[in-house]
């Protein structure tokens, strides 16, 4: 900085030294211009300009910091060294001077770039998990879909969205992506339990056979097995009908055991056909002589050709006089059954389930056919066998009807079945008595499943419980990953669906200028804009929940298979929201009052407090012993939901002879005059006006005379003037028709097939 009083005497020589030696003088003088310098001063500086001012000190400009710092201390050694007579700076001024280098220290401050958040991303991600590491609602990620060409109504909190998708949502939201780091995944040792190789023949010892009698219902199947056992399980059954699969053990007179699986004839019960078809060896098929062969026949002769089974016919009521046994076998020669009368190898014995008659000859074909058959088994070793039917029960717990297949069950063994496993507590025959051990063909009740497993599931003897669980936990894994690879190729095929309709979609722009196009397309996207996802009301439908509870696995099997076939939801939808084994619960009840459903039990009970709740909330229970009484009373609760009908019921009809204005006040009214042809005319009724076979008008009449008197009613053959609650023309030979409106309740058009 240089300090320099007067008008620049020295200004030559001051820009002498800045050009020859880049100095700077510190120059004072007196206030004349002939006074003296008393110092002059010179400090190596860097280049400065000089400003002039109208102050008698002005300061320069520098361009370094380090310079700043340093020509501070020049002001104040300058001050030190004026003479007497020459003004010193004033405090001001000084201030100035200071605040003037402090502003020129100061550096702007440098704009920091905005950090985009990184979010960590996989290949497949759910709406949930992408807005979750985001750190977003979901609605964020719906929002920032809206103006993609993905249908933002067929998605899913759950739905896996594609790495493209992923992709423009975080690009959107104005953020970065990221792989996330994939752990190695481990591939699982399979831990499943598997059936033993096939035992050394030497260990073999011959078995009992087991039989299965299927044929169609009502054609004596349970009969029968009563005569074989001497009991009487038919008188007992519910509608006549057996609707459950039993296994039981016969005692032959000659000694020989025969174990027995009876199988419902009903339509509803093919799945429990086709499990006793599979576990057994021989199949007895009962038709009746006075029936013939019928659909459930034809079924079960269906059952044993896919489980390889010998067939041995049973012709039942032989003893009516209408019954016809050789129809029954040319009626089976249509179905590859041919008996050994027509030179096949199919067994027939005729016989009368009802009086006992043949009974023993057909004992007898059995354990023939069995000893060709030369039936053995493994009494060693891990137990394996069939789940035949299970039941919750009360005082038991969870319970199983198995067939033992190999090895001997004892109490203590550890079983797995499906999902679930068991340490057999005790064991039941079917007269419910307690056994100690059961051999292969051997029917048994299992007590001790921690859960109850399902029929048809095949049970596995393990070596501990810890095996047991080990083996229920690998199951359970590979049911995920088969239902995740299931859900991955229904989301493919509808994201497939989505880009072609989008592709067609764009071909019907193509043709467009860019402004129409984009003025197209935000017309067909408009509709999804209107709502965000969550404020989007499905439309009013007719729907009925439903509850299904029953006595065994395979009852309520049959039942979900029945509803399977439904097929009428346009009309009505059926939603089937809880189904299980068991007596109608407290939950039960609970679930039908949040989802406003009904309950139906299949041979079960509903205790009185469960009854009583039910009625406070006003939930239905429908108990029923008979399974197409069940489905009965479904179809009416169905039809119950529909709207009723409008049905016309035509009281009278007359016929336009005359026509005339009447006044009334100012306004001239047309009135027509009329011949009842058929039935009569009622005021209060509604009327309609026919005009070549067009409906022209349907209302009430505002006046009905006969000749000048009001009259309530016009009967047949009279003459009457009429006039309508709307300025109508009428027209000769126009017909007037007296109607009334009923309402009748529509019907559901399922039809379950029975």
């Amino acid at each position: 900085m240089a300090i320099q009083t007067g008008c620049g005497l020295w200004a030559p020589l001051v820009r002498w030294l800045h050009m020859r030696h880049g100095r700077f003088p510190v120059v004072w003088h007196c206030g004349n211009d002939n006074g003296g310098f008393h110092s002059l001063k010179t400090v190596r500086l860097k280049p400065a300009t000089w400003k002039q001012c109208l102050y008698e000190i002005h300061s320069l400009r520098w361009r370094d910091t380090h310079d700043l710092q340093l020509r501070s201390s020049l002001v104040t050694w300058g001050q030190s060294w004026l003479p007497g007579g020459i003004n010193k700076f004033n405090l001001p001024l000084n201030r100035f001077l200071a605040t003037k280098r402090q502003d020129k220290c100061k550096i702007a401050p440098k704009k920091q770039k905005q950090v985009k958040k990184e979010v960590e991303i996989k290949q497949k991600m759910t709406v949930t998990e992408l807005a979750e590491a985001m750190d977003k609602d979901i609605d964020h990620v719906y929002e920032a879909l809206l103006h993609t060409n993905i249908d933002i109504d067929s998605i899913e909190q759950d739905m896996l969205l594609d790495e493209k998708w992923i992709k423009e949502v975080i690009k959107k939201s104005g953020m970065k992506f990221k792989w996330a780091k994939l752990a190695e995944e481990k591939v699982k040792k399979n831990k499943d339990a598997v059936r033993r190789p096939p035992s050394d023949p030497a260990m073999l010892v011959p078995r009992s056979p087991v039989v299965t009698i299927m044929g169609h219902v009502d054609h004596g199947k349970t009969t029968l097995l009563d005569s074989l056992r001497k009991t009487q399980v038919a008188t007992m059954e519910a509608g006549g009908i057996t609707q459950h699969i039993g296994a039981f053990l016969v005692h032959l007179p000659s000694g020989e055991k025969i174990t027995f699986l009876d199988t419902p004839g009903h339509a509803a019960f093919s799945a429990m056909r086709a499990r006793g078809a599979n576990v057994t060896d021989i199949v007895i098929l009962v038709v009746a002589a006075d029936d013939g062969v019928m659909e459930q026949t034809v079924e079960s002769i269906q059952h044993a050709k896919n489980a390889n089974v010998p067939i041995i016919l049973a012709v039942n009521k032989c003893d009516k006089p209408q019954s016809n046994h050789e129809k029954v076998k040319k009626e089976l020669l249509a179905y590859d059954v041919i008996c050994e009368e027509y030179g096949g190898d199919v067994q027939s014995i005729n016989i009368s389930a009802l009086k006992g008659d043949n009974l023993m000859a057909l004992a007898e074909a059995a354990v023939a056919l069995s000893e060709m058959l030369e039936l053995k088994a493994d009494c060693t070793g891990p137990v394996e066998g069939v789940v035949i039917e299970c039941r919750n029960d009360k005082g038991k717990g969870p319970v199983t009807t198995a067939i033992i297949q190999r090895g001997t069950l004892t109490k203590g063994c550890i079983l797995v079945a499906g999902k679930s496993w068991a340490k057999v507590r005790l064991m039941f025959d079917e007269n419910n008595k307690p056994m100690k051990a059961a051999e292969p063909s051997t029917p048994v009740e299992i007590i001790g499943w921690k859960e109850l497993p399902s029929a048809g599931d095949e049970i596995l003897e393990v070596e501990s419980e810890q095996r047991a669980r080990e083996v229920l936990d690998w199951r359970k894994y590979v049911e995920t990953q088969e239902k995740l690879k299931q859900d991955l190729e229904v989301i493919e095929a509808k994201q497939k669906e989505h880009q072609e309709m989008y592709k067609k979609e764009r071909e019907s722009f193509t043709s467009m200028s860019w402004r129409r196009r984009k003025s197209a397309m935000y017309k067909a996207n408009k509709h999804l804009m209107a709502t965000r996802p969550k404020e989007r009301t499905e439309t009013d439908e007719l729907s009925l929940p439903i509850i299904i509870k029953g006595d065994v696995d395979g009852s309520v099997e049959a039942i979900i298979n029945i509803l399977d076939s439904y097929d009428a939801d346009e009309q009505c939808k059926l939603k089937v929201i809880h189904f299980g084994v068991g007596d109608i619960s407290e939950n039960d009840i609970v679930s039908a009052e949040i989802f406003s459903g009904l309950v139906f039990g299949f041979n079960v009970n509903a205790s009185k407090e469960v009854q009583q709740m039910a009625t406070k909330k006003g939930i239905k229970i429908k108990l029923h012993k008979v399974i197409y009484k069940l489905i009965d009373d479904l179809k009416d609760e169905l039809s119950e939901k529909l709207p009723p009908d409008l049905e016309e019921n035509i009281i009278g009809e007359a016929s336009v002879l005359a026509l005339f204005h009447v006044t009334i006040g100012k306004t001239k009214v047309p009135v027509a005059g009329c011949r009842v042809q058929k039935g009569q005319l009622h005021r209060k009724m509604k009327f309609k006006l026919i005009r070549d076979g067009n409906i022209l008008w349907k209302g009430f009449l505002t006046s009905l005379k006969h000749l000048k008197d009001d009259v309530p009613v016009v009967k047949t053959g009279m003459e009457c003037g009429l006039s309508l609650d709307k300025d109508l023309n009428f027209k000769l030979g126009d017909e007037i028709i007296c109607y009334e409106e009923k309402q009748i309740q529509q019907k559901i058009s399922w039809d379950p097939g029975f």
